[in-house]
């Protein structure tokens, strides 16, 4: 229906994080074998059987970057208001 991550936000994973980098909508005819590998699937098919579920139809095109346990980079400085 929606996506449930945020562009720029981290997620907690066993190991590591995850970094959303971007959320691009997209249909499925825009699901290319060339996709579907560089996203570390075979084809098409196994991208689908992975990332097709609930009953929502639209389709969102997810990248992010891996950030291994240990190299949490500290959040940038809070603004301070003026006096």
């Amino acid at each position: 229906m929606r996506p449930h991550v945020k562009a720029g936000n981290r997620y907690r994973m066993e190991e590591g994080e995850i970094e959303v980098t971007s959320i691009l909508p997209m249909t499925l005819a825009d699901v290319t074998p060339e996709l579907a590998r560089e996203s570390g699937f075979k084809g098409v098919v196994d991208l689908l059987k992975v990332a097709k579920h609930g009953r929502g139809e639209n389709v969102y095109l997810v990248r992010f970057r891996y950030h291994p346990p240990g190299r949490r980079v500290a959040a940038s400085p809070r603004r301070q208001r003026p006096g």
